[in-house]
């Protein structure tokens, strides 16, 4: 459900307005409304901006650090001053770093360029020139290598490599050397020199990213309060710049939301602070911030509503009325019960063994923990435990259960199919609701005109004994319905619009529905393609395990550990993407949703 809000209009004093704003934030359940979009013409708020974003990467940089195993993490204390500190400390070793490998990849390609050359003192070639003599450095190809060159320019073959040669010459001060090959320019170190310069800086990179280490298992919380000062630094200058200005600058008005619960709470704040407030219900127009207060078993799949969006204050929130059916339709697709038992168990052992669980963590393992409780007990439909069927079994308690609730591939086929239609008939009560919610029962008599006649149609179809299709009681009901569908479909306009819009809005509902109702074949496809692929693997574990007492077990083990782990993976995955198709689809289609509200964000340290 969504939370009702209250508006709030201040109008403060300019010299008290900061002190204002401050006690306001202690308060911490406004929300305050956006107006202007000057941000970017802020210089302090685009530094703190850029300031933000730096803490950010540096706290994720130390946080991605490697820690030998008995390394004790700071998790608690620290400041933001110091926090500030390590910002700097971390951006100097990281200038620092690349410094050091762009160097070592100099001497790398300096070593390399020397190898074929072999280990000689660049001071022995400048005491050669010194006394008249000229070395040059040379390499061809082995075809291109003349032996004369050894007598006209005293060539000495140093190394060959890959059909390369390489030489040197020795020749008088003054005298050309006319050879048309290559002239390597070799770097002014030995190669000993090179190799010690090489492992000094890697030594200086290894120094380097254990200062990184140490400061990621101490300030880690400094870096998290600074961040947390900045950020609220960032919000107190958003407020700021959504502050209009009245009465020659003198008073500060600006608007806000908060919780209609927080009322008394915030009446006696502003009572204390002797600020002018007006406190009023919402209108329409007005753009309300959302907060959804489901309770229990519904609260755990809010952040799936919110990952499509939020309802607009006006609407229904559906995530009441969808949780169930995405249970259910999470248990079909993933559709093992050893699965099922796999993840609870899992879900529960964390909850058990963890230390510290956070508010969020916990709603995700509840909600991981319902959903594997309705993939066991859709498991046993099919009778499918970890790809083995458990129906084979010679039990009488497994062949009760199996009588009771065993269902064939064409027993899963028709229920996905008849879920998908009482889904979306129940979307279409939702839609009727929230549009006599919205603009008044008359906008909903078209919506409920098309709900009889699907209703009346599966009656007559099921029950034919009872309301035969065609039928005198049948032919007066789809009457009223086509009255309700093409009269009122859009009240207020001409007849004879109404008329053709009802026509367009009956091929769109034929030929939609149709589609939408099929759509829910996948949660039959899903749950059959994983069972199979289960099989397949403990088909492969049976048949490629050696015939040998002790690495046949293993083997065999091994192959079902990865197969079904990769299985349960993928079918999670699954599990978890096409129930939200369906959702944010057929059934947010057929409810009449849209959606579009921003999320609640009080204004708080």
């Amino acid at each position: 459900m969504i939370t009702k809000m209250k508006k709030l209009t201040f109008l403060v004093y300019h010299k008290e307005y900061e002190q204002f704003l401050n006690s306001l934030r202690e308060l911490g359940v406004v929300h305050i409304v956006e107006k202007q979009q000057g941000a970017a013409d802020n210089t302090e708020l685009q530094e703190n901006i850029r300031l933000s974003n730096r803490l950010m990467s540096t706290l994720k940089l130390l946080q991605n650090q490697k820690h030998a195993k008995d390394a004790v993490i700071a998790k608690e204390g620290g400041t933001s001053a110091r926090g500030l500190q390590v910002l700097d400390e971390v951006d100097a070793l990281q200038i620092e770093h690349g410094k050091l490998s762009q160097q070592l990849q100099g001497y790398v390609k300096e070593i390399d360029s020397l190898q074929a050359w072999g280990n000689f003192e660049p001071a022995n070639v400048q005491k050669l020139k010194d006394a008249g003599y000229v070395i040059g450095f040379y390499t061809c190809s082995e075809g291109n290598y003349k032996e004369e060159w050894e007598t006209e320019y005293n060539a000495m073959i140093v190394n060959r490599i890959s059909s390369k040669v390489f030489f040197v010459t020795l020749t008088k001060a003054g005298q050309e050397v006319d050879l048309d090959v290559e002239q390597a320019k070799l770097p002014a170190y030995s190669l000993t020199y090179l190799n010690t310069l090489y492992n000094t800086t890697e030594q200086a990179i290894e120094e380097n990213e254990k200062k990184l280490v140490v400061l990621s298992e101490t300030e880690i919380p400094s870096l998290k309060k600074a961040l947390q000062e900045i950020q609220g630094q960032i919000e107190f200058s958003k407020v700021v710049l959504n502050t209009e200005q009245t009465a020659g600058d003198k008073l500060m008005l600006i608007e806000g939301w908060a919780p209609a619960s927080s009322k008394l709470e915030i009446e006696a704040y502003l009572n204390d602070a002797h600020v002018y407030y007006e406190i009023t219900d919402p209108v329409p127009g007005d753009n309300v911030p959302i907060q959804l207060n489901n309770k229990g078993f519904f609260s755990w799949f809010e952040p799936i509503c919110k990952l499509y969006m939020l309802p607009k204050y006006n609407e229904l929130d559906l995530t009441p009325f969808f949780a169930p059916f995405f249970m259910i339709f999470f248990g079909l697709c993933l559709g093992d019960s050893g699965y099922g038992l796999f993840l609870f168990v899992g879900a529960t052992a964390y909850r058990l063994i963890a230390k510290k669980i956070s508010p969020n963590m916990k709603s995700i393992l509840s909600l991981i923990q319902i959903l594997a409780t309705s993939t066991f007990f859709c498991g046993l439909l099919t009778g499918t435990f970890f790809g083995a069927n458990i129906y084979n079994l010679d039990w009488p308690i497994v062949q009760r259960l199996k009588h009771a609730v065993f269902m064939d591939n064409n027993d899963m086929f028709r229920l996905s199919l008849i879920l998908g239609a009482i889904q979306i008939i129940f979307g279409m009560v939702l839609k009727a609701v929230n549009q006599t919610i919205q603009f008044g029962f008359k906008y909903a008599i078209a919506t409920i005109g098309w709900i009889i006649l699907l209703i009346s149609m599966a009656f007559s179809a099921l029950l034919p004994k009872i309301m035969p299709m065609g039928s005198t009681l049948h032919l007066i009901i789809l009457a009223i319905c086509g009255v309700m569908i093409f009269l009122f479909n859009s009240p207020g306009k001409n007849i004879f619009l109404n008329i053709g819009l009802g026509l367009w809005d009956s091929y769109n509902m034929v030929t939609g529905l149709l589609g939408d109702v099929l759509s829910y074949v996948r949660l039959f496809a899903l749950g059959l393609s994983g069972g199979i692929l289960a099989g397949v693997f403990n088909s492969l574990a049976v048949g490629m395990s050696p015939d040998n007492v002790i690495a046949g077990p293993i083997v065999m083990v091994l192959i079902f550990v990865i197969g079904h782990a990769i299985n349960i993976f993928m079918n999670v995955l699954g599990a978890m993407v096409h129930p939200m198709r369906l959702t944010f689809v057929e059934f947010f289609k057929n409810s009449g949703y849209e959606g579009g509200g921003k999320e609640y964000k009080p204004f708080k340290n």
